[in-house]
């Protein structure tokens, strides 16, 4: 009997890193979690301490291959899916020097605001063609989650840190680093920091398809994003493919529990291998992932850039590009809408008069109150800004608002309102997306929100687009093992990939709820630029 071989998947997410095995036909046979920090020691804040997130990523592999039993001769690799737009300085020592700053550290927000304000006085006064703004040449939105914006913030504000900087990575390159011993960084994750050039020379460096062989890659870098960052293409890791292949080294061969040699795939960002793990890489289709935040991303042949409202557009391979927008307020508005709204339902206890208690409300409980109300809330409207916004407004001075609130609304009203206000959202970032990167038929879903019926059945209405839910669930996880499966030559290609997934529900768009949300959908975007226009001030009300 031929024994079966397996390759770990390992994402490196902002909350959490997932060790998920994988069989050599796809199919998920284990996976192990560990949890990890973000800590916020001053305002704007959102940093985590690197060396944990390594002890995750080495334990998390040692627990899910030592749970299943696995022999070190099954185990043909590992891959990483990493989460974007992390941040790391070095010393010459290799030690980190500031915390890990996640995508979510806002300190930077003054500088990208300078630098807009700037580029927009730049276009003013050039007559045409106009200087390409950072935007055009790198496919980075100009906003704090930005790498290149950390930097200019640690340049300007803390000189005395950023002058000892003899390397500045990300965490993925951090971990490689331990397990590998090189220093090397995937065209994937580079085109997140907001330094890599859109045009010059990355083509090239894709079209090194499996090839293993390093080159000299500091042309690929941005001469102008450098100089505004103040740093050296020394002080960059080297540029390679997705599926450029590394070798676990010692001690962190024993620490993870594999062989010394054994393939370390480098893999991609999460987004991208996201689009990858659900098999929507053809260019009809487009993935949206609905967990905490949200996004929506399709697969393009060619770098691709969106100037009216800043799409992202990063590396996948040769002739694949992802473009798509993600956004900060996903199902972390219905987690507030839990906690404030509703933050009780009422249950039977167990005592001989059954006398109703009230008891913390669930997602199941407050989506079923929500199912109870009409498409369109009755006229009322949710902009989802809680946290402030990246696509499609990059502003994170953003804040929510109700619109239409009346005596006749009610907590279920407030609810759906919250449910449909995150995907008008997204939805606008779809409509963007079609417009820059053609027509998209249909939707791929994934995200622990997205296995909710309601939410499934208002993304096809509001979308108007049908809906599949694959039976995948770590979809990045998977997209980083079959990197490593097309990597290490047993699947042919990567379109092999959408082969191996299985669709477990689909979703059809409802007329009647369609041609409602079609006449909100305008006047949710026509409020959203008008409010937009007050935020700014809002806040210095705040900060006074």
């Amino acid at each position: 009997m031929k024994t079966m071989k397996y390759v770990v998947g390992v994402d490196i997410g902002t909350s959490s890193t997932k060790s998920v095995l994988f069989d050599t036909n796809g199919r998920q046979v284990a996976q192990c979690a560990q949890r990890y920090a973000l800590r916020s020691p001053e305002p704007g804040a959102a940093e985590q301490d690197a060396n944990e997130i390594l002890q995750a990523a080495t334990q998390t592999i040692a627990t899910v291959i030592g749970t299943r039993g696995i022999a070190a001769d099954q185990l043909l690799g590992l891959s990483l899916s990493c989460a974007m737009h992390t941040l790391l300085l070095l010393n010459s020592d290799n030690q980190p020097i500031t915390p890990l700053f996640t995508w979510a550290d806002n300190r930077s927000d003054r500088w990208a605001a300078q630098i807009r304000q700037q580029e927009a006085q730049n276009l003013l006064h050039h007559l045409p063609p106009a200087p390409s703004s950072l935007y055009e040449r790198t496919g980075i939105p100009v906003h704090p989650m930005s790498p290149v914006i950390k930097l200019v913030w640690l340049r300007c504000e803390r000189p005395e840190i950023f002058s000892q900087a003899a390397r500045v990575v990300c965490i993925k390159e951090y971990v490689l680093w331990h397990w590998c011993c090189e220093w090397v960084i995937d065209y994937s994750m580079a085109s997140t920091t907001g330094l890599l050039s859109l045009h010059s020379g990355l083509s090239d460096g894709l079209s090194g398809g499996l090839s293993d062989s390093l080159s000299d890659s500091s042309s690929a870098w941005d001469t102008v994003a450098m100089n505004l960052a103040g740093i050296q293409p020394h002080q960059l890791s080297a540029l390679v493919p997705t599926t450029h292949t590394l070798a676990m080294q010692s001690p962190y061969a024993d620490k993870t529990g594999v062989r010394v040699g054994t393939p370390v795939v480098v893999g991609a960002s999460d987004g991208v291998l996201a689009n990858l793990g659900v098999g929507a890489i053809a260019p009809e289709m487009a993935a949206i992932t609905l967990g905490t935040s949200g996004a929506v991303r399709k697969v393009v042949s060619q770098p691709t850039t969106a100037p009216e409202v800043q799409l992202f557009c990063y590396a996948l391979s040769e002739g694949r590009w992802v473009m798509g927008g993600a956004v900060n307020n996903g199902g972390i508005a219905l987690q507030w809408a839990r906690d404030h709204l509703v933050p009780y339902s009422m249950a039977l206890t167990e005592s001989p008069h059954q006398r109703r208690q009230p008891t913390a409300s669930t997602y199941e409980q407050i989506t079923a109150l929500a199912q109870t109300i009409a498409p369109g809330s009755d006229g009322l409207i949710f902009h989802p800004y809680l946290l402030g916004e990246r696509a499609p407004l990059w502003n994170a001075q953003a804040r929510a608002s109700f619109f239409g609130l009346s005596h006749g609304h009610t907590q279920a009203h407030l609810v759906r309102a919250v449910m449909e206000g995150v995907l008008y959202n997204l939805q606008s970032v779809f409509t963007a997306l079609e417009k820059a990167g053609g027509k998209v038929t249909t939707l791929r879903a994934s995200g622990g929100f997205a296995h909710s019926l309601l939410w499934q059945q208002m993304l096809a209405d509001i979308f108007d687009r049908q809906i599949e839910i694959p039976t995948v669930i770590e979809s990045s996880a998977f997209g980083a093992a079959a990197l490593a499966l097309v990597a290490l030559g047993e699947w042919e290609s990567l379109t092999t990939v959408g082969e191996k997934v299985v669709i477990a529900k689909t979703r059809s768009p409802i007329a009647k709820n369609v041609s409602r949300y079609q006449k909100i959908l305008p006047l949710y975007s026509k409020l959203a630029a008008d409010f937009a226009a007050h935020y700014d001030a809002l806040q210095q009300i705040i900060g006074e």
